[in-house]
């Protein structure tokens, strides 16, 4: 690599990358870029590899311990970064690595939008199922708060409260990795309780479709930490 595709890289690209990826979170504690190209590469806004590593992030309310991501194939609006513009994706890009979220880090972001909605939205498919008993009505009118989650291995339990009710709330579930876009709930138990009254079932499986841009290689939760390696299409 030449000492001025270094320059370019190390005084502009580098430093516009790292204003873009903080403007995506709320917080990061550690946050360092890489980034891979030739001259011709580079000044014709093309990247053809970029390697980021951050810890302690806050995405969209969700915190997460460590994530290492690698995004290849990537253009770029350079002409305009070199003005001093925004840097800005001009194609998708395909983005594979791997992340780790410690259960006090999803405990501390069951208030965010992002959590508390997939967790309601999980809910729900549940009580969609065939021959479940619904005590609970229609979720549009209620309100849950998400209280608490505990990880075992290869299994999570959720423990939420219906407001403004005191019915509670409690899931359990093993989790499993059936292809790269689809996860298994398996061995489901829903309880809902309300003072000395609790009705509690029970669930075979429930296969979950993640969509054609996601692709997991690997999904498994141990000793208190989730980790999850694969990759991501990213839009523009």
């Amino acid at each position: 690599m030449s000492s001025k595709s270094s320059r370019i890289i190390s005084k502009v690209l580098s430093p516009a990358c790292r204003v873009w990826l903080r403007s995506q979170v709320s917080q990061v504690d550690r946050l360092e870029v890489k980034i891979e190209g030739s001259d011709r590469e580079i000044l014709g806004g093309y990247i053809p590899k970029i390697a980021i590593a951050a810890s302690a992030a806050i995405y969209q309310g969700l915190r997460v311990s460590q994530v290492q991501l690698t995004g290849e194939n990537i253009r770029i609006n350079l002409g305009q970064v070199l003005k001093g513009k925004p840097l800005r994706l001009l194609e998708p890009i395909s983005v594979t690595g791997q992340l780790w979220l410690e259960e006090a880090d999803l405990q501390a972001s069951l208030s965010a939008p992002l959590l508390s909605n997939a967790f309601t939205d999980l809910l729900a498919m549940l009580l969609a199922m065939d021959g479940l008993n619904n005590p609970i009505g229609n979720l549009k009118e209620r309100q849950i708060r998400w209280d608490k989650v505990t990880f075992d291995r290869n299994s999570f339990v959720l423990n939420g409260s219906l407001l403004p009710t005191s019915q509670l709330v409690a899931i359990s579930a093993d989790i499993e990795l059936v292809s790269r876009q689809e996860i298994k709930l398996a061995s489901i138990e829903i309880d809902i309780s309300s003072g000395s009254d609790s009705i509690g079932q029970t669930l075979d499986k429930l296969q979950i479709d993640l969509g054609s841009q996601v692709d997991i290689k690997e999904l498994k939760i141990d000793c208190q930490q989730l980790v999850c390696q694969g990759g991501v299409q990213v839009m523009p």
